[in-house]
């Protein structure tokens, strides 16, 4: 594999448990990378996710809308088995897509080509009936406005909750300091809030990398400027945007 990214320093933001595949192929570019998470995903605990879930393996809901690849661990952990999701499934991305296959044995009924919920929205069928919004403590409203104005009864649930750090690792903090970062990735909004809210004081200007639209906005929210967005908005695309920010 071309050494693309040979002699640069790399920060990853995302949740640890979710960093190895990214860590692996950017290493076998020549990178250093360094893992920081700025964001813990913490599942919910709550009667509300409880009483929704045995609605779902009831068969009470039409559809269930899987936005991100903790969704789907979620389920994963709750329900008795993947036959217990009796309604149809909606996910974002291929990342999220794949892990439902492995779960479920079964594809995702629907996947939009872009991988944001705007798009999840707009290729969403109009009709009625029940959907279940499984997603973050804080994730956005919109989906389910969106759902609503189609027909559809849509109810949100948080299935899992999101931490912000309050401090990046001290090999992170002190590269930083050095003026040793060349880039910065960030994959979700959420891993902007809490890089902002983690960062101390920092030499240079790294590149800032974002695996899509939301989260550019989310940056530029913060007062960053994205040198390059994914395109498609997964882990490769992410990579390809690295290398476009930090040509060789």
């Amino acid at each position: 594999m071309t050494r693309t990214l040979a002699g640069r320093t790399i920060l990853l933001t995302r949740p640890a448990e979710q960093a190895d595949p990214l860590v692996r192929a950017l290493e076998q570019r020549g990178a250093r990378v360094l893992v920081a998470p700025t964001i813990r995903l913490v599942p919910a605990r709550s009667a509300a996710l409880t009483s929704t879930l045995k609605e779902l393996a009831a068969g009470r809901f039409d559809w269930i809308t899987l936005t991100s690849r903790t969704t789907v661990d979620v389920l994963r952990e709750r329900l008795a088995s993947p036959r217990d999701v009796r309604a149809k499934v909606a996910v974002i991305g291929e990342g999220t897509a794949s892990a439902f296959r492995q779960w479920a044995h079964r594809r995702p009924d629907l996947q939009p080509t872009t991988f944001t919920t705007t798009a999840l929205a707009r290729t969403f069928p109009r009709g009625s009936g029940r959907v279940l919004c499984a997603r973050a403590d804080i994730a956005p409203e919109g989906l389910e406005v969106a759902l609503e104005r189609k027909g559809w009864t849509a109810l949100r649930v948080d299935a899992y909750r999101t931490i912000l750090a309050t401090s990046l690792p001290r090999e992170s903090r002190d590269a930083f300091r050095r003026g040793d970062i060349d880039a910065v990735t960030f994959t979700s909004a959420s891993t902007v809030q809490g890089f902002v809210r983690a960062l101390g004081a920092s030499k240079g200007t790294p590149k800032v990398v974002c695996i899509g639209p939301v989260t550019a906005a989310a940056a530029r929210d913060a007062g960053l400027r994205p040198a390059a967005v994914a395109e498609p908005h997964t882990v490769d695309g992410l990579i390809a945007a690295l290398e476009r920010a930090l040509p060789s």
